[in-house]
């Protein structure tokens, strides 16, 4: 009995779900052969080494980030190397975000096929590809934008019914229960980045659309808003913790102390980098078509129009996907700092299920052309059902075209896998230093470094000064951690130009090492001019 249970749930399953797995396995299976293979550089190998050893990360902390990717590391350790765990994690996080694209546009609507075939054109759109290639807290955010974004539509679906059943408390409570979820799913979005505070306009319109008085329910926005609060609250308790009492071996900033803690969530060492969107209007423009046009190539054209179509037969999901992108665009638009093309990934998907909903109305007419071609059929063989899924396939291929004709030089643009010029690096500055030395360096050298000391266990004899350990340690400037060390212990130089290197030549003797060609010795100090 038990068995022939089984059988009948599984012969009930929406077949959406079964496609949206196997979209998730493909799009992992496609990262899988272009992943970075080893340690990187920059915020990737920080990434690598923080949340293995479960330390803090740079502003604004990315708790939930650190905490996932600390479990991903116990839980798949047998898989591989630290490195190559965080990396796997980043692929893990974009397959997630692809099997739950099919089911949002699902709920849009959307014939399988067609949503299947979106689902695979989001996953090879190269900034959604690429951040799935290499350790990134943006991966995250991805999946849980698309998470959040099907739990809206689930909430939005049990509000529906519930005012269909105004007499029944189990379809009201379900209802409550889901907009309390929601509102915990999001307190994990804040937790792990703080782009997902842009979206709180879009949610906020779209929750009073949905349900217009929910201003006058105290107890539920009480309990949502506290659902959101606590769970970031309880996330961002990691930064304290592991910066105080659970002192981690590497730990950003001072998040132990009150005034150090909001420095790091509230980002405040690259607020200068908020700048005016129109100074330059012209060229802000400019800047956001080209990179459209990277994004989605000759589909960039049914954007406006998937919107439109997305507002006439979807009025309530187009005000919360239209909200958040153009408040996610402006802002991402307004900020100058490295790699910001990562911003736009939530409007990616967005756009994506608006290309999805345009879609199922071309199906749609279709299919109502075919049926009224063939009405007078037999009434027990549904004639409309073959031109439908032969119209959404159609469909899909068509707007995996501009893709598939692409996809040699975005394969070749985002590929990785034969990235292993730091792994490389590494083993020849570690090899080139002197025991006991001190290496006065910039970021994108330190991470790996650390990672080699912290996860690796290698040249803990080694004292790397990066611009971060000054600041925190107070140790001064460059030439007073030279000086402190000089004579003392072997000191070499790491830096991100040539030109600091050059400055640095007035008052010390200098000279490469050779192998690798970035590192140099400090061997004295320069005799003064007579």
């Amino acid at each position: 009995m038990a068995g022939s249970g089984l059988g009948a749930r599984i012969r009930a399953a929406d077949p959406g779900t079964a496609a949206a797995l196997l979209a998730g396995l493909g799009a992992l299976a496609v990262i899988r052969t272009t992943m970075l293979p080893t340690v990187g550089s920059w915020d990737t190998a920080e990434a690598q080494v923080v949340l293995p050893v479960l330390g803090t990360m740079h502003p604004t902390g990315f708790p939930a980030y650190v905490i996932l990717g600390w479990l991903a590391s116990v839980i798949l350790g047998p898989l591989g190397t630290p490195a190559f765990l965080m990396n796997l994690l980043s692929a893990l996080l974009v397959a997630l975000a692809v099997s739950g694209t099919v089911l949002v546009t699902r709920r849009l609507g959307t014939p399988l096929p067609l949503a299947v075939g979106v689902a695979a054109g989001f996953a090879l759109t190269p900034v959604v590809w690429s951040i799935g290639n290499a350790a990134d807290a943006h991966a995250l955010h991805l999946a849980l934008v698309v998470l959040l974004v099907l739990a809206l539509l689930r909430w939005e679906r049990l509000v529906d019914r519930r005012n269909a059943r105004p007499g029944d408390p189990a379809a009201a409570g379900a209802a409550d229960r889901a907009i309390v979820i929601t509102a915990g799913v999001f307190g994990v979005a804040v937790a792990n980045h703080a782009l997902s505070l842009l979206l709180v306009p879009a949610i906020g319109l779209y929750v009073l659309a949905v349900e217009p008085r929910m201003l006058r329910r105290p107890r539920l926005v009480i309990a949502a808003l506290g659902a959101s609060l606590g769970v970031a609250a309880l996330l961002y308790l990691q930064l304290p913790l592991r910066a105080g009492p659970f002192r981690a071996p590497l730990v950003y900033g001072r998040p132990d102390t009150w005034a150090g803690f909001w420095d790091i969530v509230l980002a405040r060492q690259f607020q200068g980098d908020v700048v005016g969107p129109w100074a330059d209007p012209v060229g802000t423009v400019r800047s956001l078509v080209a990179l459209a046009q990277d994004q989605f190539g000759p589909l960039v054209m049914l954007l406006p129009a998937g919107l439109l179509v997305t507002a006439v037969r979807y009025p309530r999901y187009a005000l919360l996907s239209g909200v958040a992108t153009a408040v996610t665009v402006v802002f991402a638009s307004s900020y100058v700092n490295a790699r910001i093309d990562r911003y736009y990934l939530g409007p990616v998907f967005l756009s994506w299920t608006w290309l999805a909903v345009l879609g199922s109305v071309v199906v749609e007419a279709f299919t109502a052309r075919a049926a009224e071609a063939d009405e007078d059929g037999p009434p027990h063989v549904p004639a409309w059902r073959a031109p439908r899924t032969v119209v959404s396939v159609a469909l899909a291929i068509a707007l995996l075209v501009p893709t598939g004709l692409a996809l040699d030089d975005r394969w070749r643009g985002v590929d990785r896998s034969r990235d292993t010029w730091v792994e490389a690096w590494l083993d020849e500055a570690l090899s080139a230093m002197e025991p006991d030395a001190v290496v006065v360096s910039w970021w994108s050298y330190s991470t790996p470094l650390w990672y080699a000391q912290l996860v690796e266990g290698r040249r803990t004899d080694v004292f790397v000064v990066d611009d971060r350990t000054r600041l925190d340690l107070d140790l001064g400037e460059l030439e007073d951690v030279i000086d402190a060390y000089l004579g003392r212990r072997p000191v070499y130089l790491m830096r991100l130009t040539v030109g600091e290197i050059n400055d640095l030549r007035d008052d010390y003797v200098i000279e490469p090492v050779g192998r690798p060609g970035n590192l140099f010795r400090v061997t004295g100090r320069q005799e003064p001019a007579p």
